[in-house]
């Protein structure tokens, strides 16, 4: 059990990839970091020392501290940020526990240099579900960028942003997969639920629905959005719900159904 102001690795990975995630601080030692350079998804690296930077952006949030065992450097962080009124807790065992239990972890080296994406613009399948993953699992302060398609490129160049579900950049399709899969690939955050549902976006915006059966249903509601919203950044906060709640179908409820009257007769 952990303490009263640690959380376990099992308890914070049932949070990543929901609305309800934490702040993940990464505040390892250079030295930690380097004999492992990788990080938990959604966390950024922080020095222990300057904790105190953070109070104000994390005011009213919830957070956890990462260190490499969970002593003396995230418990102490974590207390710093309590005193300044942040909801703060360490993870315990720290990031040698999270990597012994397995989880998924984002090689640093992977992950771009910006915060800021581009794409094309009228967003749909692809170009809604990696935003969704990228606010989930990689920064929750990422922004979005929704342009002609003939501008990607140099929108890209010229506000350093990371374009993505174009053709010619690494985050794109690859053969019979989508940009979706490539994010998943490249960062390293294959697991169960992310497949499933993977496996709905691929079939939703290759028309091939008969990878899921699901997919049909998504491509005919991302349809509906994009025609209910004349914003694309509008249409993204929408679809942001949308692909909340087909996570937490890939994950918990990909086996229920659903009939009426329970005793119809088939």
């Amino acid at each position: 059990m952990p303490g009263f102001t640690a959380i376990a690795a099992s308890q914070l990975a049932r949070l990543i990839g929901t609305p309800d995630a934490p702040a993940l601080i990464d505040i390892r030692t250079e030295e930690d970091f380097a004999a492992d350079p990788r990080l938990i998804p959604g966390a950024f690296r922080h020095s222990y020392d300057r904790i105190d930077s953070l109070a104000p952006e994390l005011t009213g949030r919830h957070a956890v501290v990462i260190c490499q065992k969970g002593q003396k450097l995230s418990e102490g962080a974590a207390a710093l940020l309590r005193c300044h009124g942040v909801a703060a807790e360490s993870l315990e065992g720290g990031a040698l526990a999270w990597a012994a239990e397995r989880l998924s972890m984002i090689p640093a080296a992977a992950l771009p240099r910006s915060r800021l994406w581009v794409t094309r613009h009228r967003p749909k399948i692809d170009r809604i579900a990696c935003p969704w993953l990228i606010r989930r699992f990689v920064d929750a302060e990422a922004r979005f960028l929704f342009v002609a398609p003939a501008e990607v490129s140099a929108v890209a160049d010229r506000f350093g942003a990371t374009p993505y579900d174009i053709e010619g950049v690494p985050f794109s399709h690859r053969g019979e997969k989508c940009s979706f899969d490539a994010l998943l690939d490249d960062l390293c955050l294959r697991s169960e639920a992310l497949d499933r549902l993977a496996l709905v976006v691929r079939g939703a915006d290759t028309d091939r629905h008969e990878l899921a059966p699901q997919a049909a249903g998504l491509l005919a509601i991302s349809v509906g959005l994009s025609r209910q919203y004349r914003d694309d950044l509008a249409q993204l906060e929408a679809g942001m719900v949308l692909y909340d709640a087909l996570y937490r179908w890939a994950r918990d409820g990909f086996e229920e159904g659903h009939d009426w009257p329970a005793t119809r007769k088939t």
